[in-house]
Order: C-alpha cells, then structure tokens, then sequence
C-alpha cells in the first residue's frame, strides 16, 4: 500500500479495548463484564480470539487510538460496498446488519447486503470455517452461532456495536422485527428439512412390501405432494385454464404458487409437466435416489448446509442400509433353519435306514482321528450339499489325505429314502474329483443361477410340503393375476380358491379373495358362474363361520359398484352362499343388502338376480318375524318397471316366498286374504283402479294356486294312505296348466310325480264318494277363498277388457288346477246360483242386474272353457244363448254379451261356437233377440277369416237384412261396414256394396230416419280404412245425397241430428286421400251443403266447416294448376293454419258425441 494513504481497517484498537479482551476470561461471570461487553450475544466474535481489523466507526476507541482525520484528511474515500464486503468477510453481521439498516433508511440500498440479508441459508450453521478465522487462526468452533431463541435478542446491548449508544427506540424495534422475521424464516426452513428427512425414514417393512408388491404405491409425501402442486397450478395457468387454477389455489391455501421456495428449501425446480411427460420413458430414478430428502448436497455451496444436516443425511442413508442389510439377513437366516431342519430328517433317515440294513456293513471311512461309520462322511456330503440352496450339486466333505471318497459315495447309493410326509430331497452322486467346495461353488456361479430377487428367492426355495405350497401361491399369484389376459383369468379361479381355502395367514386370504372378486372388470355369464361356482366350493370347505368372516365383506364391498356385471355377481353370490350362511346372516345382514340392492339398482338384470337370491333365501329363512317383511319385497318385486323382475318374481321367489308361509300356517290365514283385500279395496275406489295393479294383485294370486292345491293334496283325510304302486294311472300331459318354473309344479312341492299321481286318484275318489268332511284345508277353499272371488268379480267393471281377461285367466286356472271333479261339483254350483237366467235377475231400468256385470263373461271364459269336451261346449253355448235372450228381452245392456264375445272371440277355437249361437239368435222368433245377433255380427267378424265370413256370416247377415221388422235390418248395417272394412275379397265386397246400396236407393228407406242415421255413422267409421275405390264410387256420393236430403228436412230435430253424423264422418274422410274429380264433384258439395244446415243450427260448426271447405278449395285449385301437392302458396298455408287453429279450439266446445272425432287422427293414411 502506498505510504501517503492509510487502510482504516489496519488500525488497532485502543489500550483500553485491548486490556478489556485480555481480560475477558476472568471476569466472565462478574456482573461488570456484562457492562464492559463481553457477553456479545451469538453474533459477536470469540472473546478469547484475536483482535481482527475493525472499521473506525463501528467501535468505541481508547484515547490512544489514532484519529484517521488527523493521519490524512485528504486521502481517498472508501465506498461503502467495500466497508461491507470487509464486514461480512470478517462474520461482523450485526454491525452490517445495522449498516444495512442505516443504507436503508437514506434512501441508499446496498444490493450485496440486500441479497445477504435476503437469503435464509446464510443464516444456517456452516460446515467450515469462513476465511477470517482461518487468517485469525480461529478453529471450526470460531464459527458464527445462530440466536438459541427469539428471546435472546432482548439481551444485546446494541450500543456496543454502534456510533451512536443513544438511538431511539423505535429504531431498536425495528432492527428487532426485521431479525425476528428473518430467524422466523430461518425456522420454517429449518422445518422443511426436518420433515424431508423424516419422509426419507420409510419403516423396514412398509419397505418390504413396497419392493415384495410393486402393485401397492407407496404413499405420497407431503414434499412431493407440495411439488406436484406446483406443477399443476404452473401447467393450468400456462395453458388458459384460469378457472381451474384459482378453484385448484383455493383448495390448497397453505400453499403459496407463486414462489417455488414456498415447496422447500434449497431444492431446485423440476421441468414443467409437459417436459416430465415427454422424458417419463428416457430415464428411470433408482429408488435410492426417490427415498432421499430432495436437497442433493454435492450440488449445492458448502455454506449451504451445514455440518449437522449432512450428518443427519448420511446418519438416516445409512439407517436405511442397515434396514436393508437385517432384511436380507432375516431372508437368509429364514432359509438357513429351513435348510438345517431338511439337514437333521436326512440324518434321521440314514440312521434309522443303517440300522434297519443289517446285511450291509459299510467300511470304514479313514481320518485322521478315531475311525467314524460311512455314514458320517455320508452325512457331511448331504450337509455340504444342503447349506447353500442356490447350487443343484453338492460337493462331498474333503477327506484327509489318502481317503477315498468312493466308498463314502457307494454307502451312500446303497440306502432307499422311504415314504415321508415330507418329500426328500434327491440323491446325486459325487464326483470322484479332488476339487475344493470354494472353487466348485465358484465354478458354479457361472451357471447363472441368483436368488437376488423376489421372483429368484421363490424360485430358489422350491416349496416341499402343502403348507409352503400354499405360502408361496399366497406370494405369488398378487404378482401373476394383473400379468394374465382378462380372457383367461378365470383359469386362475381354481388356483386363487385353493390358496385362499388353505392359506394360515387370514390377510392373505382377505387378499386372495379379493383378487377373486376384482379378477375380471366386467365378468359376463360364464365367468360370474365360474366364480360362483368356487365361491360355493370354498364355502362347502371351511364352513359358515369363515363364508360369512371372508366371503361376504367381499360381497359388501361391491355392492354400490360403478359396473353392473360386478353388482350382478354380488346378488348372485348372496343367493349361492345362503345354504352356506349361519342362520343369523341370512336373515338379517344378506336380507338387508338385497333388500336395499332391489331399491335402490336401476339395471334391470341386477333387480332380476336380486328376486332370485331373495327367494333362495325365503327357502332357507326360519325366523317367523320376517315374514312381513318378505311380503313387503313380494309386493315391491311385483309393482317392478321391468318384464323380467316381475317374472323372476313370479317364478323362483313367490313359490319359495309360499313355501314358507305354508310351513307357517300363513298361506290360507294370512297370504292369500291380505291379496284379496287390496284386490276389493282397488275396486272400490272413487276414482276408477289402476289396472296395472289390479294385475300385479291377480298375477300373484295366480302363482299361489299350485302351492294352495299342494295344501289341500297334503292336508287331506287320504295323505295317510297314500303308497306308491306300479298300478296308478299316470298324470294326463294336460292334466295341469303349463307351470311358469319348476317351483310351480305341482309334483316338485308334493315330492314326486308318482306321488302326485296316488295322491290325485285319492283326490278324486274322495270327492266323488266321500265327500269334504273333515278336510279342512278344501273347506276353506269351496266355503270362504270362492264365494270372495264371485263377489270380488260382480264388481269388476264389465267394460275393462283387461280386467275380464285378467280374473278370467284366474279361474280357468284355478279350475284346471283343482281338477275337472271340482270344477263340475264345486265352482260351477256357486255361479249357476248367482247367475239365475231369468227376468228377475236383470234391471231393466237400471242395468245392475248380475247378468250385466263381468260375472257373466269371467263365468263363460274362465270357468266353462276349462275342459273342452262335447258336454262342456253344449253347456257353454247353451249358457251364451240363454244370456242373449235374456238380456235381449229384458232390453237391458248387452255389455257383458259383449265382453263374452270378444274374449272368447279372441281365440280362433271358438269362433264355430260363437256363429253357432249367433244363427241361434237370427233364425229366433223374437226380434229383439235377432236384433241382438246381428249386432254381435259386428263384435265376431274382425277376428273371423274371410272363409267363415264368406260361409256363414254373410249368409246371416243377408238374411236379417230381409227381416221383416226394419229394426233388424238397420241392425244389421254395422257388420256389413265392418265386412267392407276387413275384408278383402272382391266377389264378398260387392254383395255387401249391394246390400248398402239397396238400403240408400230403395224408396221404402227414404223416410227411414233411424236408417239414415246408422249409415252415415257407419261410413265415417269405416270410411277411412275401407278400400279407395269403394270409398269414392260409393260412400262419398252418397253421403253428398244424404246431405242434399238433409238441406230439405223440416223436421229440426231429425235435421240437427243427421248434421251432427254428417259432420263426424266429413271430419272423419278429411284426413283421407280424394281424387281431385270426388273432391271438386261430391266432397266439397257435400260440405257446402252441410255448412248451410250449420249456419242455421249450430254456428260453432259452421266456423270449422269453412275452414275446412277453404283448405279443401286450395287443394283443389292448386291441383288444378299443376303444382306439387305439396307446395302450396303461402296464402293457401295461412289459411290452412287458419282452419287447423279454429278447428282444435272448437273441438272442446261441441256438445254432439266425440267418438268419431277421437279417431280422425288414428285414422290418418
């Protein structure tokens, strides 16, 4: 340095500062050594160190120290970076933190302080010595201590390190808070570390598992997780996804994005995302590298960490060393007792095999002591053979010099192993080599052969007895099963059973079993069957306590899976496994979950399997307190949405569901009663029934018939006698109706088919001879189930096909099942009482009498039509007959002749019946009853085909027409329609078209106002769906004459009554195709005319008829023109919309019958 210049940080301290430090070690305790400074805190330097060069202003001098203004006053300044670079070179960190302080407060940021004082790991403890100490000779002890705690600051005395010893206050706090917000800092850092180090701590056998199962993930970290955090949010916000990445902060608050430190210290930024997808396959992390804390310190500067966190480092990787190390020697200590175990059982072989070998005596092997049997040397080389497991070939025990180790080797060939619980190992032969055990066992390991890994200690260790067989397919098939081809994984089923059937360790089992159930994503039949079937198996083996321990939480599990054909397999199983189940479970824990499965299942297949295990469980139930509840899920698995449900329902569980409730007493007490209640409450209502349920009612019902008839059979008075012969007449093929499922046979609830058989000869002699006495159970059949039903029907309403259907289908099987003794003796005596055929019985004024109501048709379908014999069909159409006369002389409602004929029309056997009883009425001598006939005509010929039509109902029909009384020709006007709307014969439409025209053109007719009126009813009706060309050469003009006859009417009424006809059936044919020539010649006439009668007597009409002729007139024009018919103008088109908007808003209004009118738009071509 030059001589005029002087280095203030050369210049000593003062006499008194330097007396002061040398006397710093004695008076370390006195209370004047705190005042005089020596107890400086954990910033100040060592008070035995040597003094260093200090900066003038920041130390109090003595009266000797050498003023620097007064060396030089001229001499060049010293920038205030340099001052600091010296303070933080030297560790005087709180006077540069005051200096930093100072710069702060004028205005004038020193950017090396700010980035000092900025950066927490300055603050850690260093792993050397800075290079001041080492100058001062200081040792690693001199280095800088951090603050014990926040409240050690309250102790220093910043006057010492200071100009100015009277700063205010509010200064001191404020150098207080900036320190206690950075060693705050400091601390959190200090935490991360911590918490790094201790996620690196994984226990041995999580470890163990996680190498032993790659499938089991090892747990997120909370550092990774804070790291993936990061990278989400960054990859959200690069690509536009703003939304998500504020919702995704939101749910992360302890989190702060938008700075990387925030993850933990000191650890550098991975790529983003989309960097780390495109690399994922390029490189591979060992996981030495993923168990350890994410601060690598080879990279990072040695003032960055400190001597303690590499210790800690090094401390928990060779922790995890040592973990690693104990698990390889538990492994191998493992196989050593076993391998010892085998060593021991062969030595008791051969002794026990010496012993019992008294011919052979083996010589004697030499050594170099006393002499020992061969059977040593033999022992020795199965010893050598059996300590390592890795090598196929043992080497013998080397003998002493001039020992032979052949004699050793015969003595050994010459023993057989005998039979042993435990397979032993195979006998080799050594070689007659001299050859060391180290370099065989060396020569060997080139035959690469290791047991290194998971895959190579199973390998290793051959399995040689049940028990070990079953712990290594507990190891490995967790391994094999996700390696499989879903196509062929349930070959593993008999494998995956049979561990866990045999397996000691219960874990094990629950995970093997698990395996079962999770085997296939979506199992489709055969595989959920095989599955059941090992199910089944499995419980057959190790008994209730463990299906109900181990199975069913499988099935719990499952329960709410997201993929049906999972669910499925759970409903199934509950139904497979409920033989197998304490009775306890079945009826509490397997009940509810199907229960709560058929509520709450929205698959239909998934409800279906769901009724079929409940009634495999109705079949093993024995607690009495259920049965309401099974009568609940009988009723709500019949109200089911799905076909299948219900007929699952009706097949597998009302007849388990019945079987039961039989063994209860229930059945005739209880079942059937609670039915027939909610049948007769249906019925009564004041808003009409619902039929769907009316159907649900008699559908189960009729499923308990069979099972009713098995009561009675088993319960009567000749049960007793029953014994099976080879002389019984076997049961007819339609002996009984066709049952829905097994369930329902009659011969599987009685036990046998040739019991059944004895038992219904028993049944039928009884009735026929001995009568009911004292059998109960048929008693209460005939006395109170049938006289309820008689009167349930007399309030069906007689108008409801489907509920005449429904109660006719009943009793046809109920009678059919019963029998035909029955039928005749017991069912047919109780309707023939109520159905007295006589005047008294009918109401003419109010037609309530018993013969209008639906017992009259669900009598003739359901009873009568049981048995089809020639007796049996005389007494069905003697009882037709006797109906139509009655009813017809009686002039009360022919509804329930209607009902009978249409349900009976219903099946084509029937239909020579009918006509039979319908020539009845025609050749009659009353014509009201041969007006009856001919009505009947209309109801028989849609379902008759035209050969019949042609043969005997044409014939009929012409011959009414030609009745003397008008009445029952205009009768006959309807079945000629319906012929000319049927049929298709053209020779059979041209009489019928004759028989009409003769009508409208005779002049005896024309005054027929009655005629008139049938007509035009019946050429609306069948006008739209008859033929085109009988429709525009016949029905059209002449209802354009009808309405030209009609203008001309002076009676008002007869006028108003022809109208409104006119009107339903001109609304009718409007929907119809017309030819432009009928249109502009008979259609649009024929309504003009009409509208003229309506402006005078119903102006309602008259708006409706306008619009249509204007709508109709556009047609016409626009054929005419040549246009497409479809592209009318757009006039045309609002008046179009015109007419359609005016004519639905007076639909409502018209007061003349709506029937025609509800058809215009069924009727539509």
């Amino acid at each position: 340095m030059a001589a005029g210049s002087v280095n203030p940080f050369n210049v000593s301290d003062s006499d008194e500062e330097a007396e002061r430090r040398r006397d710093g070690h004695d008076a370390e305790r006195s209370p004047s050594a705190e005042t005089q400074g020596q107890n400086l805190g954990p910033f100040s330097p060592r008070a035995d160190a040597e003094p260093g060069p200090l900066l003038l202003s920041g130390i109090r001098t003595g009266p000797g120290a050498v003023d620097p203004a007064g060396v030089g006053g001229a001499e060049t300044r010293v920038s205030v970076d340099a001052i600091a670079a010296q303070l933080l070179r030297d560790q005087y960190i709180l006077t540069a933190l005051e200096l930093h302080t100072e710069l702060l407060e004028a205005g004038r940021e020193l950017p090396r302080l700010r980035d000092y004082f900025s950066n927490p790991g300055n603050f850690e403890r260093q792993s050397g010595t800075p290079p001041a100490c080492k100058e001062q000779g200081l040792g690693p002890g001199a280095a800088l201590n951090r603050t014990g705690s926040i409240s050690t600051l309250d102790s220093l005395d910043f006057t010492r390190y200071s100009d100015d010893g009277n700063r205010e206050t509010d200064e001191r706090v404020a150098v207080l808070e900036f320190e206690l917000r950075k060693a705050k800092e400091t601390i959190q850092a200090l935490r991360t570390n911590l918490t790094e180090a201790a996620e690196c701590e994984i226990p041995s056998q999580e470890r163990k598992n996680y190498k032993s199962s790659p499938e089991i993930q090892e747990p997120i970290r909370p550092l990774e997780k804070r790291a993936l955090n990061f990278l989400v949010n960054e990859y959200l916000l690069k690509n536009e996804y703003k939304l998500s990445s504020i919702t995704f902060s939101d749910e992360n608050d302890d989190q702060d994005f938008e700075l990387w430190d925030d993850v933990g210290l000191n650890i550098s930024k991975p790529p983003d995302l989309l960097q780390l997808y495109r690399n994922c396959g390029s490189s591979q992390l060992s996981p030495r590298e993923t168990a350890d804390v994410g601060v690598d310190t080879c990279d990072l500067p040695e003032n960055f960490i400190s001597q303690e966190a590499v210790q800690r480092i090094e401390t928990i990787q060779e922790q995890e060393m040592v973990q690693e190390l104990e698990y390889q020697i538990n492994l191998l200590n493992s196989e050593k007792q076993s391998l010892a175990e085998k060593i021991t059982q062969l030595q008791s072989e051969i002794e026990g095999m010496q012993r019992s070998v008294s011919v052979v005596t083996p010589p004697a092997c030499p050594s170099s002591g006393a002499g020992r049997p061969c059977v040593s040397g033999v022992d020795a080389a199965h010893l050598h053979h059996h300590v390592d497991s890795t090598t196929p070939t043992a080497t013998a025990t080397p003998a002493t010099p001039g020992s032979d180790s052949s004699p050793s080797t015969q003595c050994h060939g010459t023993f057989k192993s005998p039979s042993h619980h435990s397979r032993s190992p195979g006998h080799f032969h050594q070689p007659n080599r001299k050859l060391s055990p180290a370099f065989h066992q060396a020569l060997l390991s080139f035959c690469h052969t290791s047991a290194d890994s998971r895959l190579g200690s199973e390998v290793s260790r051959i399995a040689d007895s049940e028990d070990s067989v079953m712990l290594m397919l507990g190891r490995c098939l967790p391994h094999i099963v996700p390696n499989v081809l879903l196509a062929k994984r349930e070959e593993l089923i008999p494998l995956i059973l049979c561990t866990a059937c045999l397996h000691p360790e219960p874990k094990e089992r629950d995970q093997l079993l698990h395996i079962l159930f999770n085997l296939i994503k979506r199992p489709d039949d055969d595989q959920r069957q095989m599955i059941l079937t090992g199910c089944v198996a499995f419980a057959r083996h190790v008994g209730p306590t463990r299906v109900e321990a181990e199975l069913l939480p499988q099935c719990w599990e499952q329960i709410n899976h997201k993929y049906p054909e999972r669910r499925l397999l759970v409903a199934e199983s509950c139904g497979a496994l409920a033989p197998y189940l304490p009775k306890e479970i079945r009826s509490s824990l397997v009940l509810s979950m199907l229960q709560q499965m058929l509520a709450e299942d929205k698959v239909d297949l998934v409800r279906e399997a769901v009724v079929k295990s409940l009634g495999v469980i109705m079949g093993y139930i024995d607690d009495p307190d259920k049965y309401s509840q099974g009568f609940e899920l009988m009723l709500l698995s019949l109200g089911d949405q799905s076909e299948r449900v219900v007929s699952a329902t009706h097949q597998v569980f009302i007849p388990a569901f019945a079987a039961w409730t039989t063994e209860l007493g229930n059945l005739q007490s209880h079942l059937i009663p609670s039915l027939l209640s909610r049948i007769e409450k249906l019925l009564q209502g004041e808003h009409g029934f619902d039929e769907h349920k009316l159907h649900m009612f008699l559908s189960a019902l009729q499923s308990l018939i069979p099972p009713l008839f098995a009561v009675v059979l088993q319960n009567a008075p000749f049960t007793s006698r029953a014994r099976l012969s080879s002389e019984v007449t076997p049961i007819e093929v339609t002996r009984f109706p066709r049952p829905a499922s097994p369930l329902q046979d009659v011969a599987t609830l009685v036990g046998s088919r040739e019991l059944l058989a004895v038992l219904l000869q028993l049944h039928e002699h009884q009735l026929q001879h001995e009568g009911t006495t004292g059998w109960d159970s048929l008693l209460w059949v005939v006395n109170q189930l049938l006289p309820r039903l008689i009167e349930i029907v007399g309030g069906v309403y007689v108008a409801s096909s489907t509920c005449v259907h429904e109660f006719s289908r009943f009793f046809w099987r109920l009678c059919r099942t019963f029998g035909k003794t029955f039928t005749n003796a017991k069912v047919k005596p109780q309707f023939q009482e109520i159905l007295r055929l006589s005047e008294e019985n009918v109401d003419a004024s109010a037609g309530n009498g018993v013969l209008t109501k639906a017992t009259v048709p669900i009598y003739a379908t359901g009873v009568l039509t049981c048995y089809n014999q020639e007796e049996d069909r005389k007494l069905l159409v003697g009882f037709l007959e006797d109906v139509m006369t009655t009813l017809s002389l009686s002039h009360a409602p022919l509804d329930s002749l209607k009902a009978s004929f249409v349900e009976l029309g219903a099946n084509p056997a029937y239909h020579e019946l009918l006509l039979t009883v319908l020539w009845f009425g025609v050749v009659h001598t009353s014509a009201l009853v041969r007006c009856t006939a001919a009505r009947m005509f209309e109801l028989l010929v849609k379902g008759v085909n035209e050969t019949l039509v042609a043969q005997r109902v044409v014939p009929a029909l012409i011959t009414l027409s030609s009745d003397p009384e008008i009445s029952v020709r205009i009768s006959t006007i309807p079945a000629f329609g319906t012929i000319m709307e049927t049929v298709t014969q053209r020779e059979l439409l041209e009489r019928v078209k004759m028989q009409l025209a003769s009508f409208l053109e005779d002049p005896q007719y024309q005054d027929q106002h009655s005629l008139h009126m049938e007509i035009i009813k019946t050429f609306g009706r069948v006008g739209p769906n008859a033929e085109p060309r009988f429709r525009d050469e016949f029905v059209l003009p002449h209802l354009h004459k009808l309405a030209l006859v009609n203008n001309v009417q002076t009676v008002e009424q007869k006028r108003m009554d022809v109208a409104s006809q006119l009107f339903e059936a001109y609304s009718a044919l409007s929907c119809c195709f017309i030819s432009e020539e009928v249109m502009v010649n008979h259609f649009l006439p024929g309504m003009r005319c009409l509208r003229s009668d309506m402006e005078h007597l119903s102006p309602e009409h008259e708006v409706i008829l306008s619009s249509m002729i204007k709508e109709c007139e556009l047609k016409a024009e626009s054929r005419a023109m040549g246009e497409v018919p479809g592209s009318v103008s757009i006039a045309a088109s609002l008046v179009g919309e015109d007419a359609k908007t005016k004519f639905l808003s007076k639909m409502g209004q018209l007061t003349t019958s709506g029937a025609m009118l509800a058809n215009v738009f069924q009727r539509k071509k």
